[in-house]
């Protein structure tokens, strides 16, 4: 696919626009140039040459966004071969030519967190990407995205290493290896301090402490340059997580999956901190017996942002219908189960400014269905990336790049 070379004018007239962030507008209309969203409501005012998609009997969303994905890494999700690996770039690893980038895309979805798997206690460096399929590695990148580090507890670090019959296989283990990790972390952090601050006195003899890409990268968790996205399911590993975090420093992003935030929901959004969950996965394993499907909801009411996100192939192209099962079970509103798939998710990546509602200067990351989003029955009609078309349903292959009729 070639890269669009200018983005068109377009205007998107007749559909119920969803926005996300002041409610909905029947019969609006959406304004975009140059890849941002220009104007957003019942009229608005547009140069006659703008091309025109009649959204009528349509609805007409944000691109939904996925705060936790593995789509397009292969086998690759894992290092497994320490329990802490900072240092690991999911980028290194990302198969820009997945299909599953495009059956996201066909889903909704504009706007996915790559992340490491759970093997380790700290896994490594995520990627965050726009669906853009068919085009360079690189011209997926979310430009300016912050930086995402995946940490994980539980049974998974528990079963990979104690498996070995090395550390750790206990949680009391699991907890140990963070600690010394980060410990660590704070000497070399020290030592590089000391280091500048003799440069800056003009010393000439300073010697440079030794470069650890490892331990640089946990230095900048410390620092507060990247967010920490934490794999956790009980509410004593909440807790935990969140009294090593305040032990050395750090502010945790987002607790994912989650399933037990009911119980503590009123600490974690003590804390500012999200959570990315599903709706109803629950029983797969010992430390997802304690999940309920109000888990979402209840953690909603006492103050936590909560955002459904996949972890799965499938279901990221299924989100509209994971945040139709949140009104499901418990009733929350429109809004507030939209948000769940759009700017809550996008706050989680640090991209809010930019993505997950139709406002105005935001970029024009934008979902038509052909009947009302959180239904099963929804399907995405057209998805605009950045005002430029990636996805439609009304084209042959649905205007997949290197589509051919009849392979």
């Amino acid at each position: 696919m070639v890269k669009p070379t200018g983005h068109n004018e377009v205007v998107i007239k007749g559909g119920t626009l969803l926005t996300v962030t002041h409610g909905r507008i029947e019969n609006g209309q959406l304004y975009i140039k140059d890849g941002k969203i220009v104007a957003v409501g019942q009229t608005v005012n547009a140069p006659a040459s703008a091309k025109v998609i009649d959204a009528t009997g349509k609805w007409v969303t944000p691109g939904l966004i996925d705060s936790h994905s593995h789509i397009a890494l292969d086998d690759d999700v894992n290092e497994a071969t320490s329990p802490i690996t900072p240092h690991m770039a999911m980028l290194d690893a990302f198969q820009y030519t997945d299909k599953h980038i495009y059956t996201a895309l066909a889903g909704g979805v504009t706007t996915s967190l790559l992340l490491h798997g759970s093997a380790n206690m700290v896994g490594g460096q995520a990627v965050v990407i726009k669906h853009k399929y068919g085009l360079d590695r690189d011209d997926l990148l979310f430009p300016g995205a912050p930086q995402s580090i995946k940490f994980a507890s539980g049974e998974n670090p528990k079963r990979v290493y104690g498996g070995r019959n090395q550390l750790p296989s206990t949680r009391m283990g699991n907890f140990a290896v963070l600690r010394a990790a980060l410990q660590e972390a704070k000497e070399y952090m020290r030592d590089w301090d000391d280091y500048n601050a003799k440069v800056q006195k003009g010393e000439k003899d300073a010697k440079s402490p030794k470069r650890d890409l490892k331990l640089e990268a946990l230095a900048n968790v410390l620092r507060g340059k990247f967010l920490v996205q934490i794999h956790c399911y009980r509410a004593d590993e909440f807790l935990t997580e969140m009294a090593i975090a305040k032990e050395f420093g750090y502010k945790i992003r987002a607790f994912h999956h989650a399933l037990e935030i009911y119980k503590v929901a009123g600490k974690v959004a003590a804390e500012g901190i999200a959570m990315a969950t599903w709706p109803d996965w629950y029983g797969y394993k010992v430390e997802a017996e304690d999940a309920i499907p109000w888990n979402a909801v209840i953690s909603l009411k006492k103050g936590v942002r909560v955002a459904i996100k996949s972890d799965s192939e499938d279901l990221t192209r299924r989100l509209n219908q994971e945040a139709g099962k949140i009104v499901r079970y418990g009733g929350v509103s429109e809004d507030e189960a939209m948000k769940m798939i759009t700017i809550n998710p996008a706050w989680i990546i640090g991209v809010d400014d930019k993505v997950g509602s139709l406002d105005v200067g935001k970029d024009a990351d934008v979902t038509i269905w052909n009947s009302y989003p959180l239904s099963s029955y929804a399907l995405a009609d057209k998805v605009l990336i950045d005002g430029d078309i990636y996805f439609d349903r009304g084209l042959p292959g649905y205007g997949m790049p290197f589509y051919t009729e009849g392979k």
